[in-house]
């Protein structure tokens, strides 16, 4: 697939490359041993989240990998950053493997604490926060 790049205003500059069925994003999420616990809330179905590190360079590419059972394999899953107290939309998204999991390459410009989450396309299932530091 083509490759497309994306500029945020002046809040946030990041490049966004998709590339088949691995999306790249601008964020960064804090990693674990093992993944974290699905987060459930109210019309909300469970997800998992775990990033490959817990701190990275400003641009420096990570992998967010996850499981959505709760959804059809090959459904979307798109990723979220936390903005001025708002969840915004990324231009990253992937479908979800044969066994309902992902793996997303991530790239983040924004300084310091990075707040990511991986939603499907009607929000019905949604993973924990995870946390990121670019330095």
């Amino acid at each position: 697939m083509g490759q497309s790049a994306r500029t945020w205003g002046a809040v946030i500059s990041t490049a966004a490359l998709i590339a088949g069925s691995v999306g790249t994003a601008v964020a960064v999420s804090s990693p674990s041993s093992a993944p974290k616990k699905p987060a459930v809330t109210a019309g909300h179905t469970a997800a998992t989240a775990d990033a490959t590190v817990k701190s990275v360079r400003a641009w420096q590419q990570f992998r967010i990998r996850g499981v959505v059972k709760s959804l059809r394999p090959g459904s979307r899953v798109t990723l979220q950053q936390k903005q001025h107290g708002q969840w915004t939309t990324l231009p990253a998204s992937m479908r979800t493997t044969s066994r309902s999991t992902y793996s997303m390459r991530v790239v983040l410009g924004m300084k310091g604490h990075n707040k990511l989450r991986l939603v499907d396309s009607r929000k019905r299932a949604v993973s924990p926060v995870i946390n990121v530091w670019v330095r």
